[in-house]
């Protein structure tokens, strides 16, 4: 018989499984299989390929995957676990898919693709143990990362386990001082401060959707101006959309006193709206009422619900937001071109964006006196040029600026006609005039989440990344769960500050939430090369390469709009220490 060599390997070995899977399946089979499709695509896979992990195979609830590196396993596993966090806070604790995690460090038997042995049942037992959500680990990873990564490491003494002849040591990962990985829900503001649902579509017509979501969406716009409220933007409200959710538990999540749902039915050229505001602390309704109108009366409509909710609040109007009602269309086409373009802006890829502006163009052409596609045309034009989807990118900068001027033109109490010509100034390097259109904005608009987050860009490339933090901050305040792209500005600001590790840090958190994304990775490699850690920053490298094979470090330096040459210098400098750019 052949005497064949068995094959060995020293690694991090992860084990992680779903709690209580079998309860879940029992009551949502269908359901269940989906969302955790959703979390190992989006989160977990994701995070596991950021810190060079390899999956060496998957259970039906679970997964084995080892590790190069026992600092990069626990990273990984800190990082799964703090996004299911944030995914299950508004997934009623009966639903929730958790997750344990075992992680240890031994000699195992290479089979293939498969790794056997006692380093790899230490591991599983070790998952066994853990508490849901929680992260256990041996001795041996605990004495490879102590005074190594920013987090607390509690021991639980021995621990016997099946099979293994010795008893284990274990400790329970959880974060510097004491705290185990969770996310605090937001402090109620002083003044009243309200959330606004998508309002359910009850046409009979799920072609309908975009119409209610856009009266939805329009509804926390003009209350948004309101001076003496608080209001959460749509991207955190919008999160809610079709789930099942307690208003206290939506209060909590988001920070909020109030809450505003309702429903829409649009037939032929009539629309019901129907409203009313609850109190979440308590669920009690505060006021309700149904509104029956012609379409052509829709941008009144909204200002008379607006009224209404003010007044059931015992708000008082500041004199710039009792100057009348503002100026629309009364051309049903023209407004649902104009919900489209807006709903297709809004997912941000090449072919939705080029279908915005189509729209937008379309709604101008029906009434060329309607001042929001002109806005929201500006913004679509501008993703051509960041995204580098335009032929002729000044000639793209130009035609966004005009748009975006003859929108103020037409309506100039508007604030998303102040941010849609701030943010094209921005990429024409007109930085001081883009933070004066932007400020302008949000003296109309104190509550615009989006507006405080372009203003925090624009502070960045303009060299006031200290600033810029404090205005990302009142942006994710008003959007909670704000969208992915918030942490790649805010990575931006701590780079420019030469805060490597936190950049880093919130860099990794959002590629594992958009995996293709080139200038995140550009962006993690400069932090990892000034960090020293050399070949982490080879394989963000690498792995940019392979989304974006053409990707030229000298392309985005002549994109990125940073008034002082010394900051993109840092980005260079950090790749050159790794020995990429």
């Amino acid at each position: 018989m052949e005497n064949r060599h068995t094959e060995r390997k020293l690694t991090a070995i992860l084990a992680a499984d779903v709690v209580g899977y079998s309860r879940l399946m029992s009551r949502d089979e269908e359901g269940t299989l989906r969302h955790l499709r959703s979390h190992l695509a989006e989160l977990i896979e994701p995070h596991i390929a950021a810190h060079r992990g390899r999956i060496v195979k998957r259970t039906g609830d679970g997964l084995l995957v080892d590790f190069s590196s026992a600092i990069e396993a626990v990273r990984c596993a800190l990082a799964v676990q703090v996004g299911m966090s944030d995914r299950n806070r508004t997934v009623p604790d009966d639903s929730r898919i958790e997750f344990r995690i075992g992680i240890n460090l031994g000699d195992v038997i290479i089979e293939g693709d498969d790794i056997l042995g006692d380093g790899v049942n230490i591991a599983a037992r070790l998952e066994a143990m853990a508490e849901p959500g929680g992260i256990f680990v041996s001795r041996a990873i605990r004495d490879s990362i102590r005074d190594k990564l920013d987090v607390g490491l509690e021991d639980l003494g021995e621990r016997p386990v099946k099979n293994i002849p010795r008893p284990v040591r274990v400790f329970r990962v959880v974060r510097a001082g004491g705290a185990r990985p969770a996310v605090s829900p937001p402090a109620i503001p002083d003044k009243p401060s309200i959330a606004v649902l998508p309002f359910a579509n009850m046409s009979g017509d799920a072609e309908q959707e975009f119409f209610s979501d856009g009266i939805s969406e329009d509804l926390i716009t003009d209350l948004s101006k309101v001076s003496a409220l608080f209001v959460i933007a749509r991207n955190s409200s919008f999160s809610f959309k079709g789930k099942a959710v307690k208003v206290q538990e939506i209060g909590r999540e988001l920070g909020v006193r109030f809450i505003l749902e309702g429903s829409i039915r649009k037939a032929g050229n009539r629309v019901r709206i129907t409203a009313q505001l609850v109190d979440a602390a308590t669920g009690g309704h505060l006021w309700a009422d149904r509104f029956d109108r012609d379409l052509t009366d829709i941008f009144a409509t909204q200002d008379e619900v607006v009224q209404r909710i003010v007044g059931a609040l015992a708000v008082k109007l500041g004199p710039q937001e009792t100057q009348g009602p503002r100026r629309g269309t009364r051309n049903v086409e023209a407004y649902e071109c104009w919900l489209r373009a807006r709903e297709a802006l809004g997912r941000g890829t090449r072919d939705s964006v080029a279908r915005a502006k189509l729209m937008h163009r379309r709604a101008l052409e029906i009434d060329p006196g309607f001042a929001a596609p002109y806005a929201g045309l500006a913004f679509a034009l501008v993703a051509d040029f960041v995204n580098g989807w335009s032929a002729d990118g000044a000639a793209t900068l130009a035609e966004a600026e005009n748009v975006a001027r003859h929108a103020l033109a037409l309506d100039d109490r508007e604030p998303v006609g102040h941010v849609a010509l701030g943010n094209v100034l921005v990429w024409r390097r007109q930085l001081d005039d883009a933070l004066l259109a932007i400020e302008r904005s949000l003296s109309l608009d104190q509550n615009y989440a989006q507006g405080h987050a372009m203003l925090g860009l624009a502070q960045v490339y303009a060299g006031h990344a200290a600033e810029a933090l404090e205005s990302f901050a009142r942006a994710r305040r008003l959007d909670p769960l704000h969208p992915d792209i918030v942490r790649h500005f805010i990575a931006q600001a701590h780079f420019s500050l030469g805060q490597y590790d936190t950049a880093a840090g919130l860099l990794v958190d959002r590629i594992a939430r958009n995996p293709r994304t080139d200038a995140s990775r550009m962006l993690l490699a400069a932090c990892l090369g000034h960090l020293g850690r050399l070949e982490e920053a080879r394989a963000a490298w690498a792995e940019l390469l392979e989304i974006n094979p053409a990707f030229a470090v000298a392309q985005r330096a002549a994109v990125l709009p940073y008034r002082n040459d010394d900051d993109f210098r840092r980005i260079v400098e950090g790749l050159a220490k790794a020995g990429l750019g």
